[in-house]
């Protein structure tokens, strides 16, 4: 079933976008821009709101597209997708199309039908007669929808609840696409933001972290996915026995339990290249609400919380490293106009093929 609602290729891949294939979009010229704002207090969001609307309104259409000249009911087709969910282990793309021909999302499956795909029939059965009632309800309100839509000679006819399905399958198209733009920006530009802001600051990268020397000073790392159950996003080690970890998270005032946990799961010492460190977290998210606990929370855990909100926040952040382990820089002692300059002229020099290389590499 797969491939029949979806045939173009180029529809398929932007269902399965990757972090280098945004970067293959933008550019890197781009990419650095969007780095640039986010260090002078901008939003990611913002930053990429268009790329967004731009993938959302392609697979729009192409979910009207696939159904303009087919031939089948809704019925057949809605039944076509249980099956696929009901026969096991779809590719992401083919259960992504199926949930969305039945109004769904993968959170929807998993709450409406508690991961069971046995439920499917039961719960087709009510969908379709919900829209049913709906489409009359509507017919009686607001009158007889009639009329046919027409793409390269295939038509297709119009009326209320062929329209209340396709919406609905769209609204749940719109949904997933948005939930996976947030994780896919969210994994592409936290390291390479981490890692612009640590060499910034003076720090040299290190691409592999167990080959680093046994007196380290003023290196750091990033996480790569091969080892995504590590605590932290970066880790720097300032000189031997001494540490801060730091982790970046786009969140927002209104995920406050997301940022509990991060203030909490941190430990307070670390083992690398056969030494101990002592460690301080160092905690980077979009903002944070007026009747937050996160900031009385971290100061009783001894970690710190920088708000990206604020503007040019590595300089609050050179401000902690001074307060942590003495670390004295240029920023602490610049106006905001040099800060600006200073930033833009470090994102400019940033190794950033390096810091993505060392997010995607494996140990395998």
């Amino acid at each position: 079933m797969g491939h029949e609602f979806f045939i173009q290729p180029e529809v398929r891949k932007l269902i399965e976008a990757r972090g280098e294939d945004l970067i293959r979009q933008l550019g890197w010229k781009v990419v650095r821009q969007v780095i640039f704002d986010i260090m002078c207090g901008g939003n990611l969001r913002d930053a990429t709101e268009m790329l967004t609307r731009r993938r959302l309104g392609v697979l729009n259409a192409a979910l009207l597209a696939s159904w303009i000249g087919d031939e089948r009911t809704w019925e057949q087709r809605l039944e076509e997708a249980s099956a696929l969910l009901e026969r096991g282990k779809p590719t992401k793309t083919e259960r992504w199309i199926a949930q969305w021909l039945l109004g769904l999302t993968d959170k929807a499956f998993q709450n409406v039908l508690r991961d069971s795909a046995k439920k499917l029939a039961d719960y087709r059965k009510i969908y379709l007669q919900t829209l049913q009632e709906v489409a009359e309800e509507s017919e009686q309100t607001f009158g007889p929808l009639k009329g046919h839509l027409s793409l390269k000679g295939q038509t297709q006819q119009v009326e209320w609840e062929t329209v209340l399905l396709l919406m609905s399958a769209i609204g749940a198209q719109t949904l997933t696409i948005r939930g996976s733009e947030k994780s896919l920006y969210g994994k592409l530009f936290e390291p390479l933001v981490l890692g612009t802001l640590l060499f910034s600051l003076g720090f040299t990268f290190v691409a592999d972290e167990s080959k680093i020397s046994h007196s380290p000073r003023r290196v750091f790392f990033l996480s790569s996915e091969a080892t995504s159950g590590r605590e932290s996003d970066a880790t720097l080690i300032y000189e031997p026995g001494r540490g801060i970890r730091f982790d970046l998270g786009f969140i927002g005032r209104g995920n406050p339990e997301i940022s509990l946990d991060k203030v909490t799961r941190f430990e307070r010492e670390m083992e690398e290249a056969g030494k101990r460190f002592a460690m301080t977290t160092l905690i980077i998210v979009d903002r944070i609400g007026k009747r937050s606990r996160l900031p009385q929370l971290a100061e009783r855990t001894g970690a710190h919380i920088v708000q990206m909100s604020m503007g040019y926040w590595p300089k609050i952040v050179a401000e902690i490293l001074y307060q942590e382990v003495g670390y004295e820089h240029c920023l602490l002692g610049m106006e905001d106009a040099e800060v600006r300059q200073f930033l833009r002229d470090r994102v400019a020099e940033a190794p950033l093929e390096e810091f993505l290389r060392a997010r995607l590499r494996d140990n395998g």
